[in-house]
């Protein structure tokens, strides 16, 4: 960082001092770090030879101001990296518990169906021991639903007595969604 701003120092004196015009071919040379650092430090030692104690020290208060506001953005980086990592926490917790009340929801949504399945089941065994113009009856003014699950799970040939014994309209309805498996 100090052959940063030594650097950023001796372009800039040499850009605001210089009076001699940029040559046109430039020769590229390629040095050590330690060859480079004497090469600058004797380049930047000639070029204050030459300025006044004014433009030193207006320099000087220059690189300081901007040392001080470098330092101050560092800090606001430095708090807002930590007002992120906060944030990043308080949304890993949230998501955390979201994902907690979600997988406790769908264990309450299985035990739902789990028990509903069981009810069918009832429903189905009490249906198939019944005479097919009872349960022809019984499921003619059921639900329209649940009607049509408990004949999915009854044997085929129950099922096309109890359709034959049923009001028309209902039979038909009931086979649609039978074939359809819909509401």
């Amino acid at each position: 960082m100090k052959n940063t701003f030594l650097l950023i120092f001796l372009l800039m004196t040499s850009a605001v001092f210089s009076n001699q015009a940029p040559e046109a071919n430039v020769e590229e040379k390629k040095y050590t770090e330690t060859e480079f650092n004497s090469k600058l430090s004797d380049a930047l030692g000639k070029k204050l030879k030459h300025l006044g104690k004014g433009q030193i020290e207006e320099l000087s208060k220059e690189l300081l101001d901007k040392e001080r506001d470098l330092k101050a953005k560092e800090i606001l980086l430095e708090k807002k990296e930590e007002q992120l990592k906060i944030s990043t926490e308080e949304f890993k917790k949230k998501l955390h518990e979201f994902q907690e009340r979600q997988n406790s929801l769908i264990v309450c949504l299985d035990d739902v169906e789990k028990q509903e399945s069981e009810r069918v089941g009832h429903m189905v065994e009490t249906v198939s021991g019944m005479r097919p113009q009872n349960a022809a009856d019984v499921l003619s003014v059921q639900d329209s639903e649940i009607s049509v699950k408990i004949l999915s799970q009854l044997p085929s040939d129950k099922v096309a007595k109890i359709f034959n014994l049923m009001n028309k309209e209902v039979s038909a309805r009931l086979q649609k969604q039978y074939l359809t498996m819909k509401k």
